[in-house]
């Protein structure tokens, strides 16, 4: 079933990738909220117009794709806009409902490995670590968050890659070859928010 979405990325240098992600949605993209190629040029607006702009377009969505890229902590908007997707927030006599995060990371020279590393633990699974201080704390905090933890493996105490964390990592390729996996799984996690201990605020 198609989710209504929204991304938030750094314009200048993940718009490619916002764009392919479009792309990859095929007809759900229909459901797609955030911003276009085609949106308004906003650098002259006011901050508070654009945030009323984006609170529109993130209120009826139910999955937040955020992208990791480099220079994600320069932007302005980003851990605000993950804050008000992860919140509850009331309209018109209506509350909407914590959203789904799943969070793509960008291709750089080729790879991943200026984020993400692959780590052999001594029984032989092998786990990935990420630099947590290149991305927001709203993120980071709602990393490794299950409660209770469910292992993968009970002697290394690895978790699963899309269940173990409220918001997960997923490769850009990955995500591009098949989307609705990644936004289902962020989908029913919104729907049993429950079973993680969630940080709303940035």
């Amino acid at each position: 079933m198609a989710r209504k979405t929204f991304i938030s990325y750094k314009y200048s240098e993940a718009q490619e990738i916002r764009d392919e992600i479009l792309k990859s949605l095929g007809e759900d993209a229909t459901y797609y909220q955030g911003e276009t190629s085609e949106s308004p040029d906003l650098t002259d607006t006011s901050t508070e117009n654009i945030k009323e702009g984006l609170k529109a377009k993130m209120y009826n969505t139910s999955v937040t794709i955020v992208i990791i890229s480099p220079n994600l902590k320069n932007s302005k908007w980003i851990d605000w806009e993950i804050e008000y997707c992860l919140k509850e927030i009331s309209r018109k006599e209506r509350t909407s409902k914590t959203n789904g995060v799943v969070a793509v990371i960008q291709k750089v020279n080729g790879g991943y490995d200026w984020f993400k590393s692959i780590n052999t633990q001594s029984d032989g699974c092998t786990s990935s670590s990420y630099l947590e201080n290149l991305v927001y704390a709203i993120i980071s905090k709602n990393r490794y968050n299950q409660s209770p933890k469910v292992y993968s493996c009970d002697t290394c105490k690895t978790i699963n890659s899309l269940t173990g964390s409220y918001v997960s990592y997923v490769k850009e390729e990955d995500f591009l070859n098949d989307p609705q996996i990644y936004i289902e799984n962020a989908y029913d996690k919104s729907e049993n928010s429950d079973n993680y201990e969630l940080v709303k605020q940035k």
